[in-house]
């Protein structure tokens, strides 16, 4: 599948859009960006730019035939090819992190975690697997995992960058607050909480 730039904010209104579509009247076929718009009490200009990044623009007088938007928004969030993930640091956010579900909603399927504390498997308050590292490497090449959660603090966070990268993982989501050194082609998306804290204690 084509991957489509788009903004984190486009991103993140794309289940809002497809939860819509798929709780229309089956008997709807066709629906407008000036319908969904006030459907969703949203402006009709980001929902055109939006459905436009996606899918392109709809067709006029007639708009989005509901099922192939339905198809294309699925389409686009990988719900049809669900990219495997697997955490490193299983402390309370890499467990909250293992457990949560809405990240099903992106075609992310999140495998197990792996901690150094743990010598037997254990499992998540949900029933997911949680190992030690000694079994990351060979997990890794088995499941074909795609991406890789950091939850270490910052001193370890390049090691495990860079096991990662041994075994074939093509992207990362970081939360030790720290800058990673990576090949230009392995994408990194830093989560730096202290610091989402910080910027709200400023806007109020």
């Amino acid at each position: 599948m084509k991957q489509i730039e788009i903004s984190r904010a486009t991103m993140g209104r794309i289940p809002i859009y497809l939860k819509y579509l798929k709780d229309t009247d089956l008997c709807t076929e066709n629906i407008s960006a000036t319908a969904l718009a006030k459907g969703l009490g949203l402006g009709e200009v980001q929902v055109r730019k939006d459905l436009g990044a996606v899918s392109g623009a709809g067709r006029p007088k007639t708009g989005y035939n509901v099922s192939e938007l339905i198809n294309v928004l699925e389409n686009f969030l990988g719900r049809n090819e669900n990219s495997s993930v697997v955490i490193v640091g299983a402390g309370k956010l890499g467990r909250a992190l293992l457990d949560y579900s809405g990240f099903q909603e992106y075609g992310l399927d999140i495998m197990a975690a792996f901690d150094a504390a743990v010598s037997e498997p254990e499992k998540s308050n949900l029933g997911k697997p949680i190992y030690s590292m000694d079994a990351l490497d060979s997990f890794c090449k088995e499941n074909n995992i795609r991406i890789g959660v950091i939850a270490v603090p910052a001193h370890s966070a390049q090691e495990i960058c860079d096991r990662f990268i041994r075994n074939g993982i093509r992207a990362i989501w970081c939360f030790a607050p720290c800058v990673l050194s990576v090949p230009p082609e392995i994408p990194v998306q830093y989560e730096n909480m202290a610091l989402s804290l910080a910027y709200l204690n400023k806007k109020i």
